[in-house]
């Protein structure tokens, strides 16, 4: 059965650099040359989790339409960094860019940091040109429409290396939503509208499949789970979590523990088998399961699959590409909802929780394993793993369908340890503090139409989302410490015409 992946360690970008014939060869053999480190230098980085490979010069039209073609045939290439080192006429970019559908980024760099003010001659000038040639093939992709990054500055500058290794990241979470599919047990929650969407246009614009399975096929899969499987998988519970005596061996609930083990090997093996990354589930459609999966839902999501409660399929996917962008870093990514606020004036806090399902990888500390009564879902009580979020930087990104197109919303918050202890919400959960404060973020994310169901990461932040929505021409709104409300408001009603124009008639 294939396993999921969510390391980066098996994709590359491609390193392009521009020129032309017209300097000789002596020039373009410096150029290779110069070339050649500069890709070196990106990929000994340590802010850059990818592989980057250098190409060949580029010195015509067909070798760059080539290039693309290429690119767009191999599975592991995820992007392509281009570099003009010397003057490339711009024309010669048109089909290649005209061709290309992987990701782009430009890099506006040069082979030397300083000046050789005594030493600058005409060869020097004919061979760093990048100064202008960059701008030529700035023009040409911008003349042509194409989407893309634009970093400036050497890459010995750790700005630059940290802002390339981030649009790595965004276009890694593209070439895992590209493949993604997605398995919806059971349909969305009676009556809710923001997690309904467009499925077909998901597909078109996300290249997520979005298809729907019954409920009792899944529960044929926790059933099949043999006893010993059962039972080793209860010995990692018990190692990794403080197990309450009444879920262990030997007590009174020691069965629900075993039954929460099933739901996790049943609903892996399932997705394995049908290689899926993301799923949903829904308490409404529970057929013959037991319990509603929630310490299943948990362990998957911090093994790096894309969850959305209440067939909430838009979240799972972000959840999971959030888990791929995020990959290697410190934190994680997790199904989240605003839940209840603390209104203190001046000091507002926003209390986000579920049912049940909250990743643990928001946390570094040891999660409580534990059995309590749910009173919806009508099923017998669930286990759940029982945390607080630890604090520190974090996004809230919510994907809404509004009709025309899909929107990103976006709210920079700082996660911060509950005010007083919490014995009486058994649930993973986290306390935060949204930028730049909470009456704007508020305001503006009820005047977005943002949904309820968020991813968090902690591992990832603006920036990556940022360069993800570009990457797949999604509209993003940032709410940041930058936000005005009447700002907001404006980009709200401006994005409107131009999306709908951009779009084309």
């Amino acid at each position: 059965m294939p396993t999921l992946s969510t390391t980066l360690d098996h994709y590359e970008v491609w390193f392009l650099t521009g020129s032309q014939n017209l300097y000789g060869e002596d020039t373009l053999r410096q150029v290779a040359d110069q070339s050649q480190e500069i890709a070196r230098a990106l990929g000994a980085s340590s802010d850059v989790p990818v592989k980057v490979v250098w190409k060949p010069v580029l010195k015509d039209s067909e070798s760059i339409r080539r290039a693309a073609l290429d690119a767009n045939a191999a599975d592991n290439v995820i992007g392509l960094i281009a570099w003009m080192h010397t003057f490339s006429p711009a024309k010669m970019w048109i089909a290649g860019l005209d061709a290309l559908r992987k990701p782009l980024l430009h890099l506006h760099t040069q082979a030397n940091v300083e000046l050789p003010w005594a030493e600058i001659d005409f060869d020097f000038m004919n061979l760093n040109q990048a100064a202008h040639g960059d701008r030529e093939f700035g023009y040409i992709q911008t003349r042509l429409g194409v989407a893309r990054k634009t970093v400036v500055g050497h890459v010995s500058n750790p700005v630059v290396s940290k802002s390339i290794g981030t649009w790595t990241r965004a276009a890694a979470g593209w070439a895992a939503s590209r493949s993604m599919k997605l398995a919806r047990f059971g349909d969305n929650m009676r009556f809710v509208a923001v997690t309904e969407g467009d499925k077909t246009e998901a597909e078109l614009r996300f290249g997520v499949q979005v298809n729907s399975w019954p409920v009792n096929e899944l529960a044929e899969a926790v059933h099949a789970a043999s006893d010993a499987d059962i039972a080793a998988l209860v010995a990692e519970y018990e190692d990794l979590y403080d197990v309450v005596p009444e879920l262990r061996s030997g007590g009174d609930r020691h069965d629900s523990l075993r039954y929460g083990a099933a739901i996790e090997l049943g609903l892996k093996s399932f997705l394995e088998e049908g290689g899926f990354g993301a799923f949903t589930t829904n308490f409404e459609d529970l057929g013959a399961l037991r319990q509603l999966p929630g310490l299943a839902v948990q362990r998957l999501m911090a093994q790096g699959y894309g969850f959305g409660a209440e067939g909430d399929w838009k979240t799972a996917i972000l959840v999971r590409v959030a888990n791929v962008m995020g990959s290697g870093l410190p934190g994680g990514a997790s199904l989240m909802e605003d839940y209840t606020y603390d209104l203190t004036p001046g000091a507002e806090l926003i209390l986000g929780a579920h049912m049940l399902e909250v990743s643990p990888s928001l946390t570094t500390s040891r999660a409580s394993l534990e059995i309590h009564p749910l009173g919806i879902g009508g099923k017998k009580d669930p286990v759940r793993l029982v945390f607080n979020a630890d604090p520190g930087p974090a996004v809230v990104v919510a994907m809404s369908d509004m009709r025309d197109r899909f929107r990103l919303v976006a709210n920079v918050v700082e996660v911060v340890e509950p005010t007083e202890a919490l014995p009486n919400l058994p649930v993973g959960r986290a306390v935060w503090r949204p930028e730049p404060d909470f009456q704007t973020a508020a305001a503006a994310w009820l005047t977005a139409g943002a949904a309820h169901h968020t991813v968090m990461s902690t591992a990832v932040g603006i920036e990556v989302f940022h360069d993800f929505a570009e990457i797949a021409r999604t509209e993003l709104l940032v709410i940041d410490k930058a936000t005005t409300l009447r700002d907001f408001t404006r980009e709200v009603r401006w994005n409107q015409a131009y999306y709908r124009l951009a779009q084309g008639l």
